[in-house]
């Protein structure tokens, strides 16, 4: 048995810088990882399976297996390599769905390098990012797992900035949010790549350069989701929170906080407040011993 964590994955800024004829927008944007996540478990069986389980499971609970991005990724992969697709597949989900963290994209990731750790395979293999790249925008990133900017329609990445320890609150008021929605509502025009002019040595410094980068999806969201404008709000509202703003296409929405007590305590205050939101206190980038 073997076992891999699969982050959730923050973009700190996303700018749209353009758009293509087929409809699909060019990006720019600086992604970190969490150590908060999924788990993606892979055990021995004769034939394949999927089973899902943990606190966000039901979400998922009822769907065709074979739409799940980590079951479809594992069979392009046996497809390519020309093996049969044998194992059993088990997702741990902790993410809220369709929020903008993610989920469904880190765990095809982590399904990829399961399976290839399986099969003896690098996971920097060109073949894992190919597959990556055929079946979402935010999966190549989500493969390493490490702070970068992701660029083009968002399957071209580059490293990123070492970035200081981050403590972060993240809040999504329980409402999945599809992301071709959020784009399709998008209005005005784009913006230019911003990627970091220096390399943050504090966590103030980080907020400084984030300020004058923004979320260009915030808007559309939040016209699909107005609860997000309060989201927002309540989390700048918290004592000592340095920056609030969505991540990825929403609903999911964080704060960042210089220390952990900060993080901790405005955590606590959000949860006691809205108890029916989701909730995490995490911090970045995530330690990368947690990927196989």
């Amino acid at each position: 048995m073997i076992e891999t964590f699969a982050p959730a994955k923050i973009n700190l800024y996303l700018h749209v810088t353009g758009r293509r004829a087929d409809g699909y927008h060019f990006l720019d944007s600086l992604v970190a990882f969490t150590n908060i996540g999924d788990k993606v478990r892979l055990e021995p069986a004769d034939s394949f399976s999927f089973e899902i389980e943990g606190p966000m499971a039901a979400a998922l609970r009822g769907q065709d297996p074979e739409s799940n991005l980590a079951v479809r990724a594992v069979r392009l992969l046996a497809s390519e390599l020309n093996k049969p697709m044998k194992g059993k597949l088990t997702l741990t989900k902790n993410l809220p769905i369709a929020s903008g963290i993610g989920g469904g994209s880190t765990d095809a990731a982590a399904a990829l390098r399961l399976f290839a750790t399986r099969e003896g395979m690098p996971p920097d293999a060109a073949l894992l990012h190919s597959i990556a790249s055929s079946l979402g925008q935010d999966i190549p990133c989500c493969l390493a797992a490490q702070t970068c900017y992701f660029r083009d329609i968002g399957n071209v990445t580059d490293p990123g900035p070492e970035l200081p320890l981050t403590h972060i609150v993240l809040v999504n008021p329980n409402q999945s949010l599809p992301t071709p929605s959020v784009y399709k509502a998008r209005t005005g025009g784009f913006s230019a790549s911003a990627q970091l002019e220096a390399v943050p040595q504090t966590t103030h410094e980080l907020v400084e350069m984030l300020t004058a980068r923004s979320n260009d999806l915030t808007q559309a969201a939040m016209s699909l989701c107005p609860v997000i404008g309060d989201v927002l709000t309540v989390i700048a509202g918290q004592p000592d929170c340095l920056l609030s703003r969505m991540s990825g296409s929403g609903a999911t929405c964080f704060g960042l906080f210089a220390d952990r007590s900060s993080a901790k305590i405005a955590a606590m205050a959000l949860y006691s407040a809205y108890p029916d939101w989701w909730i995490a206190q995490a911090f970045i980038p995530a330690p990368l011993a947690r990927l196989p």
